[in-house]
């Protein structure tokens, strides 16, 4: 790849980042959180804004393609025996659960799948955004995509020092996953109109808000596709 730095517009001030430096990262935007069956309508959550967020995630990572950056896809994905899920009483356990995680279920072909398990339709990246040879998918059993993985270790290897965020959803996962980026010296920019929030939507400030404002406060800066794009033009 050629060093080449570029300057996107974000929040709190303008990123300058070195393309070969640079990976993407695409949080979670697998069935159970973003497709009709999955796990979220199934549980009755509206998923219109993670539905909303495809096609800017879909513009952004072509361009950072283009551009020779890699992307890595994380994945919410358990163990087929639940072994990863963590033990009884534990909140990542007893949250997920509640979720019906390791359910057996139809796909939309008929298929029969499970709720969160590896290697099913559920876990599947959505079909709007699948990987591309040379992209990376890396399953993950927390919030963070740090944690537990080799996500750090790939990154490394591949002298990575910028991140450009998407995914869902944005206080959780994505900003999970920032906050531990942070604390490993990564410089993240999240594209604020390629990350969702179903939680809290319907507050007078939404958690989707209130994570942009902390995550440009503290842990990162924010920016959007359109910005990504011109910077990279």
């Amino acid at each position: 790849m050629e060093t080449r730095r570029v300057t996107i517009e974000a929040k709190p001030g303008p990123l300058t980042i070195e393309l070969s430096k640079t990976a993407a990262l695409v949080v979670d935007m697998q069935n159970d959180f973003g497709s009709k069956g999955g796990m979220f309508e199934r549980a009755g959550i509206d998923i219109a804004a993670i539905r909303a967020v495809i096609a800017p995630t879909a513009r952004a990572l072509a361009a950072l393609r283009g551009c020779g950056v890699p992307v890595i896809y994380l994945k919410m994905g358990y163990r087929p025996d639940l072994s990863d899920l963590g033990p009884p009483g534990s909140p990542n356990r007893e949250r997920h659960l509640q979720l019906s995680v390791g359910s057996e279920v139809a796909a939309p072909n008929g298929q029969r799948s499970r709720i969160l398990v590896r290697d099913t339709w559920n876990t599947n990246v959505i079909d709007e955004l699948k990987p591309e040879p040379g992209d990376i998918e890396l399953y993950k059993t927390r919030f963070s995509g740090f944690h537990a993985t080799e996500l750090d270790a790939i990154l490394k290897r591949r002298g990575v020092t910028f991140l450009v965020v998407t995914g869902c959803t944005t206080s959780i996962c994505v900003e999970s996953t920032i906050r531990d980026a942070m604390f490993l010296d990564y410089s993240c920019v999240l594209l604020s109109d390629c990350t969702a929030e179903p939680v809290g939507s319907d507050l007078p400030r939404t958690n989707h808000e209130a994570s942009l404002l902390v995550l440009q406060a503290l842990f990162g800066s924010v920016s959007d596709s359109a910005a990504l794009l011109r910077a990279l033009a």
